[in-house]
């Protein structure tokens, strides 16, 4: 192991609990990288919920919260709100961010606080047996849609446009240096920031690591500067950046309004 990464592990943790070829070592190391371009260690807390994407947080040698199903985003907003000055960034997988914790989502979306929520969308639930997720396209076959989904999936990027997020991006985990810098930017980004990382899963979905990289190599496009109505599942790059007010910033106005009558005008 290079210690570029060594010195961010928890090594005594390895290896991993992901099966040969998961994307989502790919996904580790891309954030590690990103850390490395200008963050500090001590200033960052990762935060993740429950799946495979939710074991980050236990091989990351940062200060760290693996917390319920779906509740990631509102632990990881009480951190935030108590420590404004972190960096909070969030792990989740598809199924946590858009099933379970899909209220906590669109609000965490809505409010516009400052975390960086990585969703590593692999269109179901790996770690509980391949069942079907939000995201699985129409006509997949899962654990529990052995005939084909009949439901219609969830594009994560465009429903976090919609619910009001100010940084929103989504590449594949055949582009690890666009992760990267995605989640470089995400970081740097004041306000809520969502990074889409789309890997899939190679052993419910039966396809070779190699396979599976090629298939995303081929079938994703890079465009940016797209309206919400023209993005398409299969859309990669940065398709937001907006400047606008961030919760935290604006909790703490109160506060001062509350604690010393302030004019409310300026709340």
């Amino acid at each position: 192991m290079k210690a570029e990464y060594a010195d961010y592990l928890r090594t005594e943790m390895l290896p991993t609990i992901w099966c040969a070829g998961c994307p989502n070592g790919i996904v580790l190391a891309s954030f590690i990288r990103a850390i490395k371009r200008g963050f500090e260690r001590d200033k960052t807390v990762v935060v993740s919920g429950i799946g495979c994407s939710g074991r980050i947080t236990q091989y990351l040698d940062f200060e760290s919260v693996h917390t319920t199903h779906g509740r990631a985003l509102a632990f990881a907003t009480g951190i935030k709100l108590a420590k404004p000055d972190l960096n909070v960034v969030v792990f989740m997988g598809d199924g946590d961010a858009v099933a379970i914790g899909g209220n906590h989502f669109i609000h965490a979306c809505r409010r516009n606080i400052d975390l960086t929520a990585v969703v590593i969308n692999n269109s179901l639930y790996g770690m509980t047996g391949g069942q079907l997720a939000p995201t699985t396209p129409e006509g997949a076959k899962t654990k529990t849609s052995p005939y084909g989904n009949v439901e219609r999936p969830f594009d994560i990027a465009k429903l976090a446009i919609a619910a009001g997020a100010s940084y929103v991006a989504r590449f594949t985990a055949y582009q690890p240096r666009w992760i990267e810098k995605a989640i470089f930017e995400a970081m740097q980004h004041h306000g809520f920031s969502v990074v889409e990382v789309v890997t899939g899963c190679p052993t419910h979905q039966r396809i070779k690591p190699a396979n599976l990289l090629k298939h995303l190599k081929e079938n994703f496009r890079r465009r940016n500067s797209l309206s919400l109505d023209e993005i398409q599942p299969t859309d990669i790059g940065v398709f937001k950046k907006e400047v606008r007010g961030e919760f935290c910033e604006k909790i703490e106005k109160l506060r001062k309004y509350v604690r010393k009558g302030e004019n409310k005008e300026n709340v």
